[in-house]
Parts: C-alpha cells; structure tokens; sequence
C-alpha cells in the first residue's frame, strides 16, 4: 500500500515538475503563467486536464491549416481581382490622415487590403437585421452561404431554415458552417437538412470523450453571403432572444450590418476558407466572386483574426485604433475585459482630453466577465473616461467609432477572449456619414442608459468587490 502511495505521489510530482517547466517556458503573460501554476500546484491532476483543454497556446501546439488554408484562398482572390490589391490604396488618396497606419497594419497581419466601391447599411437590433437579411436571401439566385456560432432551432431559427430549404429544392446551393459547441442544440436537425439538399457543417466539432485543445477555441464569426454579391456580419446570431422574444433577458440591443460592393468578396474569402478548414472542400472559383456593380465611394477592410495567427491580431488591431485617435473613442460592447495595453491606452486618451466612452450592459448573461469588466471600470473612471450601464435590457452589440471618422462593426467583444481565442470577423469603415450613423445609435443608447459616476462607484459594497477581484484573478482564463 505504501509502495502504492509513493508511486502516485512520483508520477504527481512528476506530471507537476514536467507540465510547470512547459508552462513556465512558454513566456506568455505573467498573469496567465501563475495562475496555471497556481491551479497545477493546488490540483494536480485536473489542473493538468483544465490545461490540456483550455491552455495551451493554439499557435505552438496546433496546426497552421487555418492560417495556410486562409492565405491560399486570398492568393486566389488576388488572381481573380488584382486591382483590389493596389498600393495607391494606401497612398495620399486616404480620406483621413491616420487611417493610412491602420490600414497598414490590417493589410499587413492578414493582406487584406481596403476597397473603395462600397455601400453599407446599419441594422439596429432583430426586427432590421433579419428582415433585410430574409429578402436578400429570398432573392438568392446561385448561393447562400451562411457562418453562425449560435444558431437555434426556435421561432426565427425555424423560419430562416424554411427559407433555405426552399431555395435549396429551387436549385440554390446552401450551405450552412457551424460552431461546433455553439450551435451543438441544432445538431438534432442537421440530419434532416442535410436530406433536404442543404450542406451543414461543424468547425471545431465536439467528439468524444468531448476533450480536445481546441475545446477553447471557438468560431464566434456572423457571416451570410448572398450570390457574392451582398454580404452581412455582426454580433446577432440565428435565436429568438435576439428578437427580443426571451422572457429572461428582455430587450435585445445588436447590430449588424449589411455589405453591398467590393468588400463583399473578403467577407465571402473568409467563409470559404473556414468551410476549406472544416470540411478540405475547395470551393474557391471565380463564380462565388462576380464583378460588382458600382455601389458607392465607402473605404472598408474586412479584419479576420483569430488564434491562428502568429500574434494576437485583434489586439494589435484594437491597440493601434485607439492610440492613433485624436478626438473620441466610443466603445459599445457587452464584455470588457481588457489587457494590460488597450487599458493603458483607454487611459492615457483621457487623460489627454479625448472624449472616451465605453457603452456597458446593465444586466449581465455572463455573470463572471460582467464583474471583472467592472474591476477595470474605478482606475478608468478616476482617468476620466465615461462608462455607461444600458439598462434598457441585454447589450450585445460590438462597436468602435473613432473621432466621427471610422466605424468598426462586427463579432468582436472588447475581451480577452476575443483578442486571442475566438476567431473573430469585423468590418472597418473609413467613412464620415457611416461613423456619424453608429454614434447616432450611441447616443440614442445613452439615453437608455446610467452614467456610472466615480464618487458613487467607490463606495460600491465590499461584496461587489470581492467579486470583480475573483472574477478578474481568473478571466485570463477566460
């Protein structure tokens, strides 16, 4: 029995010996480091199992099949439309005087360049979203394409999938890429869809024993296309809380937006190669890319990160937007969980003067992220930055505009998630009249919404500050 004992306690010393000196070799963020040794010193063995699934760094332990597989469907779409790829784009024809290193910078992490002949609509909540999303594919005439991390098999969900099938039976080709953990409550319908002629997929699919590495990492993209020629992306997924028709969270406030243009055939680039990723369908041909018609003079780049990349893309992205702006940073998003930089930025603009606010959910769906969000919220409130609690209903939307000049909308939270686990999809548009629309809708928000003033907020209960404390030791884990 002793000899037992004395076994299990080597092979424990051992497993924490060896897996402690690969966590401590990786050089990630000091933070993350510790905690994992914390958590592998106090629970060997499911700390072991907790960072098998959920802490290794995708890029040092995963493929590079998603980053190849990306760069050789944008390779393609080079072919096909060189003038995209110009570099007068980057020349003295910029509308405004710093987006030209910020365009750099997102040519540069995914060669995505900006396009010029584009026309956008922002749909504010549900009824607009889906709406002009069910005419346009009603309209579908060759494809439907259609990328979702949440989709449910509820009201909407069931009517959308009405519609597809019909197109499908009509000779469209539909086809239908999910998370495989978001949208796991569909699962039980795919069968069905698939005999009715509609191809449905999974990225990252749950298999058993339901333990993977990439367990964590999560397709949080929304992305329809219709015949290459219209294209949607935003923080609504396919649901009927997204209506505003769940009892439990009440309103619901998102946006999406609608492509009309060029940029259509990014949006539609990185469809195709998530599908390539999750299915080794090469689908790319001239046909999912039709000239488009002259739609307008908006400046827009379609930024695709995710863990794929060599560094944390959206970060470096998010980073250098905020400290180029000059006047005003707006920041909508239902998770704040920033890292050490984008909250030093956020600080040092207003100190400088800038105008800084940051739109918050009032009412939390995620209770930890909502209270290490608020751990951030005093030392921001002492710099001056104006934080407001929604209190209208559920806060979903993701949202950056910049000195009245730049709108950038999309899947991507203002978290730690979305800066390096989740694979991400937003839209920066370099127009006046679009940034002026987003701050329309910011400050219609604000109307709804309750100033968090730092004289109150510091006399908060000291419950409320036990909890953001644990909340934020953990959300690097997140």
């Amino acid at each position: 029995m002793d000899l037992l004992i004395g076994f299990i306690l080597f092979i424990t010393l051992t497993q924490i010996i060896f897996l402690g000196t690969v966590i401590f070799l990786e050089n990630r963020d000091p933070a993350k480091t510790m905690i994992w040794l914390l958590i592998l010193g106090v629970l060997p063995l499911f700390g072991a199992l907790f960072y098998f699934i959920l802490g290794r760094p995708y890029k040092r332990y995963g493929s590079a099949k998603h980053k190849k597989v990306s760069l050789e469907h944008l390779a393609k779409l080079r072919q096909y439309s060189p003038e995209f790829f110009l570099s007068e784009n980057f020349s003295e024809d910029a509308p405004f005087p710093f987006q030209e290193k910020l365009a750099k910078l997102l040519f540069n992490n995914d060669y995505v360049p900006v396009t010029s002949n584009n026309r956008t609509e922002v749909l504010t909540n549900g009824e607009e979203t889906f709406n002009s999303l069910f005419a346009e594919v009603e309209k579908a005439k060759q494809h439907i394409h259609l990328e979702y991390f949440i989709f449910k098999d509820d009201g909407i969900g069931q009517a959308l999938l009405k519609i597809l099938e019909e197109k499908a039976a009509a000779g469209v080709k539909v086809r239908i890429l999910l998370d495989g953990l978001g949208s796991l409550t569909l699962s039980k319908r795919v069968k069905k869809l698939r005999q009715s002629g509609i191809e449905v997929e999974w990225f990252y699919p749950l298999r058993f024993p339901f333990i993977s590495s990439r367990l964590n990492l999560r397709n949080h993209r929304k992305i329809v296309v219709v015949d290459g020629q219209v294209a949607f992306l935003g923080g609504l997924n396919v649901g009927d809380e997204y209506l505003s028709r769940n009892k439990r969270f009440g309103f619901w406030r998102d946006t999406f937006l609608k492509l009309e243009g060029d940029a259509v055939h990014f949006a539609q680039m990185v469809f195709l190669s998530d599908w390539n990723c999750a299915t080794k369908q090469d689908l790319e041909d001239r046909k999912y890319y039709p000239k488009p018609k002259q739609f307008g003079t908006q400046w827009i780049q379609i930024a695709a990160t995710g863990p794929d990349a060599n560094w944390e893309s959206a970060l470096l992205i998010y980073f250098s937007a905020l400290a180029s702006a000059e006047k005003k940073i707006y920041i909508t998003t239902p998770y704040f969980i920033p890292d050490v930089s984008t909250l030093m930025v956020l600080k040092a603009a207003a100190l400088s003067g800038l105008d800084v606010r940051i739109m918050f959910q009032g009412s939390p769906d995620h209770k930890i992220t909502y209270w290490a969000s608020h751990s951030y919220f005093e030392e921001l409130l002492e710099a001056g930055v104006k934080i407001y609690h929604y209190q209208k209903g559920l806060l979903h939307a993701k949202i950056l505009i910049l000195d009245g000049k730049i709108g950038a909308l999309g899947s991507t939270n203002f978290d730690i998630r979305s800066f390096s686990l989740d694979f991400e999809i937003t839209a920066f548009v370099y127009d006046q009249v679009f940034a002026k629309r987003l701050e329309a809708d910011f400050y219609n928000d604000i109307a709804d919404s309750q100033e968090i003033v730092w004289e109150e907020y510091v006399k908060r209960p000291l419950f409320h500050r036990y909890k953001e404390s644990w909340a934020r030791l953990f959300s690097p884990l997140l």
